[in-house]
């Protein structure tokens, strides 16, 4: 007689919709279903269970094997769970402050008390990314992302435009300065110089591929998040590498470690070709825009994480039939 009355599951259960979790006794799913049913307010009808990590449905067979405080998630006919990555998925898209700080604050506390170097690191950069503060855009609304920086930089997209306009003016001085030139053409090398400097003048050094307030050439999405687009060799970056200078102002400092980095080379392929050609031109005219657009524009950089960034010899070569004009301007 005793054998008739079973021993009851202790599980833990959730709703798609409620992430708070309840504690149920019961004996058969038919028992589960009603319980969670009438906790979470929801229509029995096409109600299912399912294993939280995993997504798998719960049968009757399955529901009396189960261990005692086996999370649980109760769905509708109409919901759908594929485990516990479907959490990441709706974080990941939630917009909520409010959701936003009480993620933070959790992962603090579990901070504080983990010891294990690769959990706390992973806690860290959690914590980073989700304490940034991208929205805002001028000084007075982030101030902690200024420190540092000129009192002139009013707003983040201004500041950000500077940056890249400097590594442009850093590489127009590395040209200029080159001194593998011979002396007998260095004029007319140095005439070619000036027309590149007129022409970033004309563009303001192309500052927009770093300026989130430019749509069109833009290095980076409106929210200012920039991609790694992948060693100079390779299509794109297996890494996934991402961030986001706009958040705050330690990612502000690492981006200055990505680098735009030359496809052919600068120092080793283009100032030498360019200067060769100057030197053997026998009165052609050289195809300045050519170089230029190697030199300053996205046609050849590409912006990479300093891992993807690989220094060694490239091996690629300047196009010889571009090196001269053929009476075709190129469109820049």
């Amino acid at each position: 007689m005793f054998g008739l009355f079973k021993t009851p599951k202790c599980v833990k259960l959730r709703s798609l919709d409620n992430e708070q979790k309840y504690g149920i006794a019961a004996t058969s799913m038919k028992e589960l279903l009603k319980k969670g049913c009438k906790i979470f307010q929801l229509c029995p009808a096409g109600c299912r269970v399912c294993l939280y990590e995993d997504g798998t449905e719960l049968t009757e067979d399955y529901f009396r094997n189960l261990h005692d405080n086996t999370q649980l998630i109760l769905l509708t006919k109409e919901q759908a769970w594929s485990g516990c990555i479907c959490d990441i998925s709706l974080l990941l898209g939630s917009s909520n402050k409010q959701t936003t700080d009480h993620l933070i604050e959790s992962a603090k506390s579990l901070l504080s008390d983990e010891n294990a170097p690769k959990r706390r690191k992973i806690l860290q950069e959690l914590i980073h990314n989700l304490s940034d503060n991208a929205e805002a855009e001028d000084r007075e609304c982030d101030k902690d992302w200024f420190k540092g920086i000129d009192s002139r930089f009013k707003t983040k997209s201004d500041y950000m435009k500077y940056n890249c306009a400097s590594r442009m003016r850093g590489y127009l001085k590395e040209v200029k300065d080159y001194t593998g030139i011979n002396p007998k053409v260095q004029g007319e090398y140095q005439r070619i110089v000036a027309t590149m400097v007129e022409q970033l003048k004309t563009v303001k050094y192309n500052g927009c591929y770093f300026d989130r307030r430019e749509k069109e050439d833009s290095l980076c999405t409106q929210e200012g998040w920039f991609s790694c687009q992948s060693a100079f060799d390779a299509e794109k970056c297996l890494s996934f590498h991402s961030i986001n200078p706009y958040g705050n102002r330690e990612s502000r400092i690492l981006f200055s470690t990505w680098n735009l980095d030359h496809r052919i080379e600068k120092k080793r392929a283009i100032i030498p070709t360019l200067a060769k050609a100057v030197e053997n031109r026998n009165g052609r005219e050289i195809n300045w825009e050519y170089f230029y657009s190697l030199l300053f524009t996205r046609e050849n950089l590409k912006l990479v994480h300093i891992a993807c960034h690989d220094k060694t010899c490239h091996n690629l070569e300047c196009d010889g039939r571009e090196v001269y004009t053929k009476g075709k301007r190129r469109r820049l």
